[in-house]
């Protein structure tokens, strides 16, 4: 297992939306393949998307890890009943 940790130095993250659960399209436009910098895009996803990243991204850049096949990489949903959509999150070297 790997470590991350690093004094000073800010973690890349890129969120990238990777599916769509539902027959309606995003209210807010986010559509499957579009990726963010979690740093300066976060502003430009959907607010309840970019809500829930929030705990993930904090998790990750300090260090955390979600234990699934790859370190340092998940996904997560929207919380839109009709149309979720599912976004990978991870570390980027």
């Amino acid at each position: 297992m790997r470590i991350i940790k690093e004094v000073g130095r800010v973690k890349k993250i890129k969120i990238t939306v990777v599916d769509r659960l539902g027959k309606k399209g995003c209210h807010r436009g986010m559509k499957v393949g579009m990726t963010f910098d979690y740093e300066t895009e976060r502003g430009l996803m959907c607010p309840m998307a970019a809500h829930i990243a929030f705990v993930y991204a904090d998790i990750l850049k300090y260090g955390g890890n979600f234990g699934g096949e790859t370190p340092y990489k998940t996904r997560f949903c929207c919380s839109d009943p009709d149309t979720v959509m599912v976004y990978s999150i991870e570390i980027v070297e």
